[in-house]
């Protein structure tokens, strides 16, 4: 066997090698060739009879759209992956994506191609909705482990509207200079009612604490926060995710979505090109000629997605049926106050899917809870109900998946009411299909019982009422985008709705996940309330939760 940079699995050989009955039901060691070509000589030298047939290994150092290319391969072409990667150029990627991927529509293609990201100095605001994608890993910058005093925040676009810039920049300004006075004083707090243990250093004691004061100092933190995060998606998500953010209300996520866009169509980021530059620079000083060969290798530039994302635009389904559900949600829910929520967390009941589909449907273009707006669609009879979900899809495209309101039917449906901060970590389970509701303060903000023990209730209340007052000025101006600029100055605290639908095995894990005490005072309660919910209805099921109870005293040192 030729040696190779690979790691190989070796299966274990039959027992008794002559043994023509345990033979038979090995597999042939024999690759399939492309035809008129030969296997080299690393592959014919696994012919003999005998030998172990499957081989494993990792690739590294290919850019994603050739190794898309090469493990579609697999099912057009009896070429191995070596051999494809061999026979594989940039223009033939292109070329078979191009005829493939747009032409027939065989999007599972784009599925083998991951690319990782970064994406830096973006409001928190932007990162809920960059995040709000299932197929989607990444991580952000933690509001518990790092202090957002330095952070900035971000301005959107008043055009010439300048005393609505004003007192958006005099909120932002206030609210950092008391989040920075606040951490300060609820880390001291936390100290003065927090013995340190003999065996724990200083250090870890009050880097802690911080961190419990930070958890707590969040709240403060506007939607408009600086923040950064790194994703790593295939590109299938990538241009999904692209097109949903240049169809998205404010101009922020629009403006992201044209740069995750370019980052992916043009040159990457080369971690090694400087200590490769170097090399270079000492091979061209030995033989110029080998030198300017291994420039054109080293040096050249990348493009993680030249291809699979050079077509993400605006999504014409998402924006005509968002404007035309948001007018069919105005006209069903009238003037209807909003109605007092009695529960954080309301497990809904089962009904007919039609109702279901319906309701969701319009759930994310207002702020009423799931059971008003239910309610409202049955009174509305049959026939409205299929006209709403009629508006779901009239403009739905060739291509076009249906909106996130079509999936439907999960046994568990959640419809919660948290605060903004909180629903951050919620955002991250991606095994449940969620609908977000937009940012608001028609629902109140929360008010953690630790500020209370450390005296700073009415402080911190009078900032969220400060706050708001602020955010309905600004809301009002009558400008373009007005209210969509306004929710860069809410707090953490507000609270926002969001329908949660999953299995069971979802409900349990994050119930378990979510209530230990090292986790938010928010998210245990909400997580609390969803197995207490599941616990009511399905009383024989509660046993196998295995959930902490969040009345318990917690160990602020505990991590």
């Amino acid at each position: 066997m030729s040696q190779t940079a690979t790691n190989v699995l070796i299966m274990p050989d039959p027992s008794d090698k002559n043994s023509a009955e345990k033979n038979a039901g090995h597999r042939s060691p024999v690759r399939g060739t492309a035809v008129g070509k030969e296997a080299d000589a690393g592959e014919s030298a696994r012919s003999t009879v005998g030998e172990p047939s499957t081989e494993v290994f990792a690739v590294f150092g290919v850019e994603p759209e050739i190794q898309a290319y090469a493990m579609a391969k697999y099912s057009r072409s009896a070429l191995s992956m070596k051999e494809s990667l061999r026979e594989i150029s940039t223009q033939k990627a292109e070329k078979f994506l191009n005829t493939f991927y747009f032409q027939y529509g065989h999007r599972s293609i784009a599925d083998l191609a991951h690319i990782a990201l970064a994406i830096e100095r973006l409001s928190i605001l932007a990162a809920i909705e960059l995040a709000d994608e299932q197929r989607w890993d990444g991580q952000e910058r933690s509001t518990r482990y790092q202090d957002f005093r330095k952070s900035g925040y971000y301005t959107p676009d008043f055009g010439g509207d300048d005393e609505a810039r004003g007192l958006y920049r005099e909120t932002m300004d206030f609210l950092f200079a008391e989040y920075e006075a606040l951490s300060a004083h609820m880390t001291q707090h936390l100290i003065n009612i927090t013995l340190k243990p003999a065996d724990m250093k200083q250090e870890a004691y009050e880097r802690t604490l911080k961190a419990r004061a930070f958890d707590i100092t969040r709240y403060l933190l506007p939607l408009a926060t600086n923040t950064s995060l790194g994703e790593i998606v295939n590109a299938r998500t990538l241009e999904t995710q692209v097109a949903h953010l240049l169809s998205h209300t404010h101009k922020e996520v629009r403006t992201l979505g044209e740069a995750l866009k370019k980052a992916a169509t043009g040159a990457a980021y080369n971690v090694n090109a400087e200590s490769l530059q170097d090399l270079v620079a000492q091979i061209r000083e030995v033989s110029p000629e080998l030198g300017a060969r291994a420039e054109q290798e080293l040096l050249r530039e990348v493009k993680v997605a030249p291809t699979l994302v050079k077509y993400a635009d605006p999504n014409p389904y998402e924006m005509e049926t968002r404007r035309e559900l948001r007018q069919a949600a105005r006209e069903l829910m009238g003037k209807e106050p909003l109605a007092a929520s009695k529960a954080i967390v309301d497990l809904l009941d089962e009904e007919p899917l039609e109702v279901e589909i319906a309701t969701t449907l319009l759930y994310e273009h207002c702020h009423y809870s799931y059971r008003q707006i239910r309610q409202a669609v049955q009174v509305a009879g049959e026939r409205r109900r299929r006209e709403i979900i009629d508006l779901g899809l009239r403009y739905r495209g060739k291509h076009d998946e249906m909106l996130r309101g079509f999936r439907a039917g999960q046994q568990f449906r959640f419809d919660i009411l948290m605060d903004t901060g909180g629903f951050r970590d919620m955002h991250r389970h991606r095994r449940c299909i969620q609908v977000m509701q937009g940012f608001t303060t028609q629902h109140g903000h929360e008010m953690l019982l630790d500020m209370e023990d450390a005296g700073v209730r009415g402080r911190f209340e009078s900032a969220m009422r400060r706050v708001q007052t602020a955010v309905e000025k600004i809301a009002g101006r009558g400008t373009p985008e007005a209210e969509e600029n306004s929710q860069y100055a809410i707090p953490l605290a507000f609270r926002k709705r969001a329908l949660f639908k999953m299995d069971f095995a979802e409900a349990v894990y994050i119930s378990e996940l979510r209530t230990t005490p090292a986790g938010h005072v928010s998210y245990r309660n909400v997580a609390y309330a969803m197995y207490e919910a599941v616990a009511r209805k399905y009383p024989a099921l509660a046993k196998y939760f295995r959930v902490h109870d969040v009345t318990a005293p917690v160990d602020l040192l505990q991590r």
